[in-house]
């Protein structure tokens, strides 16, 4: 198909400027046929669907911000004595997936649904692997959509994560709110007068934390230099270099076991603040959290899979033995090793005997609490 576009005079891969001046989402949340509006409209994205009805087709274009229908006609599209963009291009070329720029405008089909009549059809990119395509179809018995070749298969998700997010756009959702939670975090700490920074993700000695470092070696100063494991110890110098407050969102890594709460690169942000103590810090940490939930959702209360979490000051506070003790009856005030130890194994927590006591205590809280 892309040689037969080329022999055509088609170019598969066009490098000239498709200007967009509205999104599928905004056309269907405004337009009203009463007002007329949306009458030229220029739009790009893929093609999810196609039905061909001879003369007429009607299509499915998914851009960043949604999907809307197409409505195209061999006529409107081939105006003159030559139909090949249409009978040839269109019907036979091009495939679910492709890019395409189309210009036309906005109305309301028969059965009510808003839709684009199509005046200028044009390939922007051709997909030369085949999506993924989910079927569906709705039982009768029970009214209920069933989903068919869904992709599911969480290797093929992540390690094909552009395929997901065509396939899955639900997932978008998740990029969105990542993208928004980072900036709400960082207006709040902006806010209170604190400062972004950048520090050495390549350093002569790691630290900060207790971890296995990725190594890598500087040819010109031949030495060996390692990833950070954490970007502590450079903020730490600036507050010591006379800083009130700084805090820096890192790409730290970690050359460990990995499962999916583990990845060997993530990113964190860490903040120092002078002349402060810990109870000024769960205080900030509250707020901070409570802004960010009202930033992404406009309310404290988020729904997360079964659960709903309520992100509104005040939280409940616990030291470490009332948090035992809270969530597993154990008092663990007093004890020795050996009763800690026989308690654990109650709780069935897992030891092993080079435990010490500090530890155990740790691992009750991490199971339990």
């Amino acid at each position: 198909k892309l040689d037969e576009l080329r022999q055509l005079g088609i170019e598969p891969y066009p490098s000239e400027l498709f200007d967009v001046n509205f999104y599928a989402q905004e056309i269907l949340d405004n337009y009203h046929p009463e007002l007329n509006n949306f009458q030229e409209v220029r739009l790009a994205g893929r093609i999810m669907s196609v039905r061909v009805m001879g003369k007429a087709s009607f299509a499915e274009l998914m851009d960043a911000s949604g999907r809307i229908q197409l409505y195209i006609n061999r006529d409107e599209i081939c105006p003159g004595e030559d139909k090949t963009l249409y009978n040839t291009v269109f019907k036979k070329l091009v495939d679910l997936g492709d890019f395409v720029g189309v210009t036309g405008h906005v109305f309301k089909t028969q059965v009510g649904e808003t839709s684009v009549h199509v005046t200028g059809f044009q390939l922007l990119s051709k997909s030369l692997r085949p999506l993924p395509v989910v079927k569906e179809r709705v039982d009768e018995a029970t009214g209920e959509k069933v989903v068919y070749d869904g992709l599911t298969d969480p290797e093929m998700r992540y390690r094909q994560r552009y395929v997901d997010l065509v396939v899955n756009p639900h997932v978008r959702e998740a990029f969105i709110k990542r993208t928004q939670l980072v900036q709400a975090m960082r207006n709040y700490l902006n806010d209170k007068g604190y400062l972004e920074v950048e520090t050495p993700i390549l350093q002569p000695l790691y630290g900060g934390a207790a971890a296995r470092p990725f190594k890598t070696h500087h040819n010109t100063l031949d030495m060996t230099l390692y990833l950070r494991i954490a970007n502590e110890l450079y903020l730490k110098r600036l507050i010591v270099g006379g800083f009130d407050g700084v805090y820096e969102f890192s790409k730290d890594f970690r050359n460990e076991g990995m499962s999916r709460f583990h990845n060997p690169e993530f990113t964190q942000m860490e903040l120092y603040v002078a002349y402060k103590d810990y109870y000024w810090m769960m205080d900030l940490v509250e707020e901070m959290v409570e802004r960010v939930a009202l930033a992404l959702h406009d309310k404290t209360e988020v729904q997360v899979g079964d659960n709903l979490i309520n992100f509104q000051r005040p939280w409940k506070r616990f030291t470490m033995a009332e948090a035992i003790e809270h969530y597993t009856g154990l008092n663990i005030e007093g004890k020795n090793e050996e009763e800690l130890r026989a308690a654990a194994k109650d709780l069935k927590v897992a030891l092993d005997p080079s435990m010490g006591k500090a530890k155990i205590i740790d691992e009750i809280f991490g199971e339990h609490v």
